[in-house]
């Protein structure tokens, strides 16, 4: 048999984690790597966070699963939690982020199918150079031909403009228009925050067109940009937003949130889930909400954030034929680069022992976990400053 046990659909890397150690990953032969890629922005405690344990553990002790044809004294305490804390009146509770789209799209969807709807309006307007996830719903979103090969024929119902621009949003709209997914920060795309014109006007146009405005702040959200999400940054809110990642801290998790207005099509029997709000699942979400949604913790987010993002653009200038401008928000940073930053990010992870992401647009994300403090950002610095000094672009890889 040549097929590995694990199906091959990831280009699996020499690091084999077995531990984790607050902001550090241990690997089986014992080898310390500095995390500041948190999962890709998922283990925003780090890895041995007490509480975050201790949560998990007493609810396994108790109950892990029982079905959503129960009552959920779990689920709802969480969902109050977050239509108490964010611009959402419901919740529905996921697994993924990519299944918090799909909800997303398939409520945006039902608005308009809902009676006293214009069932025509069955097309998203998304943006180019995002992503939403791996279902067949949230590739067809997307416009990367990378994850569209193999799967064709996508699902209709999706038109793409460019991001950050308003004048390409509204030449896609049309009598068929049901509203517009996205990203307020593209994560994979680079790292990018949409300007406030852009999102303000996207609001404009819901507003005046009886349109869904969906933000997927599943990479961007929960605390990741020093705002519980990053919608609070653009005082802009949306009507429907999957989140997933941070919201669990590294319990599979996700919701879409959801205004009672939007969720109006949303009835029994319209979507559900044989996991999605299990019980261990709203303990790992409860104790991530006690950690973070706090205006302390989310002010010593945003503090970090500027004096990382202050160090690094004093760094890269140290580099200036490698390293080209630093953006984001928060602890959600990424610096351009004037190469290909993957062949960078395997030689920082492969002999600094420094992890971080490689994204679009030459883009090297820098995703620490929230309660990393001057020790790891120090430590971050000597790696990078190593790892810099030592690359060659031309030999690397």
């Amino acid at each position: 048999m040549s097929i590995t046990p694990l199906m091959p659909v990831y280009p699996r890397c020499g690091v084999r984690p077995v531990e984790g150690d607050h902001c550090h990953l241990i690997d089986e032969d014992s080898t310390r790597y500095l995390d500041f890629a948190s999962g890709i922005a998922v283990n925003l405690l780090g890895h041995s966070h007490e509480g975050l344990i201790n949560a998990i553990q007493q609810q396994a002790a108790k109950l892990m699963h029982v079905s959503n044809l129960y009552g959920s004294p779990q689920g709802e305490a969480l969902a109050q939690r977050l239509v108490d804390k964010t611009f959402a009146d419901t919740v529905f509770f996921t697994n993924s982020g990519a299944e918090a789209v799909e909800c997303a799209i398939k409520t945006a969807r039902a608005y308009h199918q809902h009676e006293g709807g214009d069932p025509q309006r069955t097309e998203l307007i998304t943006f180019k150079n995002a992503f939403h996830g791996r279902t067949m719903a949230t590739i067809s979103a997307s416009n990367q031909e990378k994850m569209h090969k193999g799967f064709m024929p996508l699902l209709e119902g999706f038109r793409y403009a460019e991001f950050d621009d308003l004048e390409s949003a509204k030449a896609q709209m049309g009598p068929k228009t049901a509203g517009f997914l996205v990203e307020p920060i593209q994560g994979e795309g680079g790292i990018r925050p949409a300007s406030q014109e852009f999102i303000s006007g996207l609001r404009q146009l819901a507003d005046e067109n009886d349109l869904m405005l969906v933000f997927d702040e599943v990479q961007c959200g929960m605390a990741r940009t020093g705002k519980l999400y990053a919608y609070e940054h653009y005082g802009v809110e949306p009507d429907v937003m999957a989140t997933a990642k941070g919201i669990g801290g590294g319990f599979p998790l996700g919701a879409c949130l959801a205004t009672e207005k939007a969720a109006r099509g949303m009835g029994f029997g319209t979507h559900g889930s044989t996991y999605g709000g299990n019980p261990l699942a709203m303990a790992a979400g409860m104790a991530v909400l006690d950690a973070v949604a706090n205006d302390e913790f989310l002010a010593e987010v945003t503090e970090k954030g500027e004096r990382l993002r202050s160090r690094l653009e004093q760094f890269i200038g140290n580099y200036p034929e490698l390293f080209d401008l630093v953006r984001g928000k928060g602890l959600m940073l990424g610096i351009r680069m004037k190469v290909e930053s993957r062949p960078f990010f395997a030689h920082l992870r492969d002999n600094h022992q420094l992890l971080t992401v490689a994204a679009g647009d030459q883009t090297l994300r820098v995703l620490p976990p929230l309660v990393a403090g001057d020790a790891e950002f120090d430590e971050f610095f000597d790696k990078l400053s190593a790892g810099a000094a030592s690359y060659s672009p031309d030999t690397s890889g």
